[in-house]
């Protein structure tokens, strides 16, 4: 964490993206009059059309400045992160793009944050950054839209509702209408493309990474499908980073108990659609193993930048989490709106000013939204983000 001075809090990397664009709105219209804010990119002409747009969106967008930087520039970007206390990077896929910016944030002891859910980046990034983050006082902070706040600031929000000092089990069940951009799509598919690759990391990591604390575990839930909550559905397991993440923060946090466990559910209504998906997402995860199978993958998906305005209106999201241990069932949900953009471009925001301006716990390396932030991010999303309730609080033996 920087203790230097810097011309600004918070920089926005990518702001003439798709998702780019939406954050700097909400830069603009939920930042304070105070905030020393800076717009990056590659195109100055681009971003000072950004920029042109922002003075009638609230105070802060009257405050902001341009600079240029490029993913292909290490210079550029190590002199974008020596002016700021926070770097929000919206420029993916992030294995593609995103390690430079990354590598000059942990060397230069700045926070960073970005809307990564690809797991194989997240976990080449602890390998290859996390001890020098530890070392200047950097916080790398990735998932921080849609994957994976939602899930992982509403697994904490469940625990908090729950006894202490018991053991904890949480289930997480996902449900939601939207549609994705392009660039959601190509990182999806790079993903899939290099199933291999991501396993291997993720093997290097555990083997790398230090022992949970004497007394604790942390475990995931067998990945079997299950009726809904509801009894209105099917819960099918849902690989993403979300449960990997949900699990990272258990392991930081005594609060989750000596014994945690997690599962994470897609929810859908229709028994074809829960037989048929995990068909469909095998076929098209062992077709972009081919180089040519991921090629066609990718023109197929070459739809233009992202959803308009009427249709993210018309998207949402629920996340239910049911919460057992110490005699105690709860239930909670995490609703919002458009998941993938608004929601999301909302989400990053709100973590990038609660990085630069909020009183947090003192952590480095790379770490969790709730690892970093937890209830100061918490609190920012409830005034302005996806909305946090308890919706049920019952004695475990009267759940029924």
């Amino acid at each position: 964490m920087v203790t230097r001075d810097t011309t600004y809090d918070v920089v926005l990397f990518g702001a003439t993206g798709f998702t780019g664009a939406l954050t700097v709105e909400k830069l603009a219209a939920l930042g304070p009059s105070g905030l020393r804010w800076a717009i990056a990119g590659r195109n100055r002409a681009k971003l000072e059309s950004v920029r042109a747009a922002l003075a009638d969106l609230g105070p802060a967008g009257e405050r902001v400045e341009v600079l240029t930087a490029d993913v292909e520039d290490a210079a550029s970007l190590r002199s974008m992160a020596e002016q700021t206390r926070v770097v929000a990077s919206t420029v993916g896929p992030f294995s593609e793009h995103g390690e430079p910016l990354v590598a000059a944030c942990a060397d230069t002891g700045v926070d960073y944050a970005d809307i990564t859910g690809e797991p194989e980046f997240v976990d080449r990034m602890w390998l290859a950054h996390h001890a020098r983050a530890v070392e200047t006082g950097s916080r790398l902070v990735h998932a921080c839209g849609f994957d994976s706040i939602p899930h992982d600031l509403g697994a904490y929000f469940t625990v908090l509702q729950l006894p202490t000092d018991v053991p904890l089990t949480v289930k997480g069940y996902v449900r939601a209408g939207g549609t994705p951009s392009n660039g959601t799509y190509r990182s999806a598919v790079h993903a899939f493309s290099r199933a291999r690759q991501s396993k291997q990391a993720s093997a290097e990591r555990r083997r790398r990474r230090p022992p949970a604390p004497a007394g604790r575990r942390v475990t995931a839930l067998p990945p079997r499908p299950e009726r809904a909550p509801d009894d209105h559905g099917y819960a099918l397991p849902l690989p993403t980073i979300d449960p990997l993440v949900v699990r990272r923060s258990a392991r930081a946090l005594d609060r989750y108990g000596p014994d945690f466990r997690y599962g994470h559910y897609a929810v859908v209504r229709s028994p074809v659609v829960a037989v048929g998906a995990p068909v469909v997402l095998g076929v098209l995860a062992g077709v972009a193993q081919l180089p040519v199978g991921r090629d066609l993958l990718l023109r197929l998906g070459d739809h233009g930048s992202g959803p308009g305005a009427d249709r993210r209106a018309a998207s949402w999201f629920r996340v239910r989490f049911v919460g057992t241990g110490g005699g105690r069932r709860v239930v909670t949900e995490v609703r919002g709106g458009d998941p993938g953009y608004d929601e999301t471009s909302t989400m990053l925001a709100q973590s990038a000013m609660c990085l630069a301006l909020d009183h947090l716990p003192d952590t480095a390396g790379q770490v969790t939204t709730v690892e970093a932030m937890g209830d100061a991010l918490l609190g920012r999303l409830q005034v302005h983000g996806p909305s946090f309730h308890v919706l049920e609080d019952v004695p475990q033996e009267s759940a029924g």
